[in-house]
């Protein structure tokens, strides 16, 4: 696959989906459609009424005018959209039990010293968060893998090990919206604790080709990209880059195709490295042969023996076929310190639906 596109819509997953109540003309219909019609509600001394209108205010005002339309970034799910989620909704816990994972749930609200604890990372300027009544500071969860860390921690020696969680939770993000991100999301996590690294990983991948399977879709359709995070560390230290800076850099590189390469670099050299280091930097994460990679950095190199592991465990699952190497995959958030991978369809699929 030469091109590749961002993940498919609601819309897309309609078309995949066998036995809808109605059907899927009728169905792709309404998921295109905006809803636009507004109410204007007028309050009296003794009445109410409601009337359809095409005037609406943000705010409300002094005529008891109110917005009916969903906080900006945000939607409803009317019935025939609610369907549709729920049923993709249930393809996710049916593969979660077959992998013999177990449900669990967290709380929307969280304290917002849980996620502030990685400052200086993107997130953390795209909370949901304020002051409660009794004057806490709290957030709108905008991921849920530091709610699952500090559920882990307080369940601590009562939990056996090995723990395979997983849970389908909203999550919300102030940024800058785009065609088919909204700020608020909701996000499938499968997490292992308490088994060797990299057939965790093998066995997180196994579950979302099952997951691709179950909804019709083939490895021509889509591809998964497998990195390491230990493939930029290995280069920072091939230059002698400082610990401190890993995180600031695996950031920057995250935005690696978001961006151009020039924008990369100059970011990069903002934050102190050498123009050879940069240079060195980039030119590993254009590779994307793993046997390209062993050539550069060493067969002894960890990052290397992970990923040769990981192939291999992809052959033994049966699921080779899915899986490429590309080196540019680093992800942006702290937690992240082994495999990565990222899911990508390509444009021929999603021009089909």
């Amino acid at each position: 696959m030469a091109a590749w596109s961002s993940p498919p819509s609601l819309r897309h997953l309609l078309m995949l989906r066998p036995c809808l109540p109605l059907s899927p003309t009728c169905l792709a219909g309404s998921l295109r459609r905006h809803i636009h019609s507004r109410c204007r509600l007028f309050s009296a001394a003794s009445s109410s009424t409601l009337t359809h209108g095409d005037i609406a205010s943000t705010h409300g005002d002094a005529d008891g005018v109110v917005e009916v339309n969903p906080p900006r970034g945000t939607r409803d799910f009317p019935p025939e959209d609610m369907r549709l989620r729920t049923w993709l909704f249930d393809q996710f816990r049916e593969v979660s039990r077959l992998m013999a994972f177990e449900e669990v749930d967290f709380p929307v609200l969280e304290s917002e010293a849980l996620f502030i604890r990685k400052a200086g990372e993107e997130i953390t300027q795209q909370l949901y968060n304020f002051e409660d009544k009794g004057g806490r500071r709290v957030v709108l969860r905008p991921e849920i893998t530091p709610s699952l860390a500090r559920l882990v921690i307080k369940q601590g020696k009562s939990v056996s090990l090995p723990l395979k969680w997983f849970t389908i939770g909203q999550c919300w993000r102030y940024e800058r919206m785009t065609r088919g991100r909204r700020r608020e999301h909701y996000q499938w996590n499968m997490d292992i604790f308490g088994v060797p690294k990299v057939r965790a990983e093998a066995e997180l991948l196994h579950a979302i080709v099952l997951l691709f399977q179950r909804l019709g879709i083939t490895s021509s359709d889509v591809g998964i990209r497998v990195s390491s995070r230990k493939v930029l560390q290995a280069v920072l230290n091939m230059y002698s880059i400082p610990e401190h800076l890993f995180t600031q850099v695996c950031v920057i590189v995250d935005k690696l195709g978001k961006m151009t390469r020039e924008e990369i670099e100059k970011e990069l050299v903002s934050t102190g490295l050498s123009s050879e280091a940069v240079q060195g930097i980039i030119d590993v994460l254009s590779i994307k042969s793993l046997s390209k990679l062993e050539e550069v950095l060493g067969s002894d190199v960890e990052a290397v023996a992970d990923l040769k592991k990981l192939f291999s465990f992809a052959e033994q699952y049966g699921y080779a076929d899915w899986i490429c190497f590309d080196a540019s995959v680093v992800r942006g958030l702290a937690y992240y310190t082994g495999i990565v991978f990222e899911v990508a369809f390509s444009i021929s699929f999603l021009c089909q639906q």
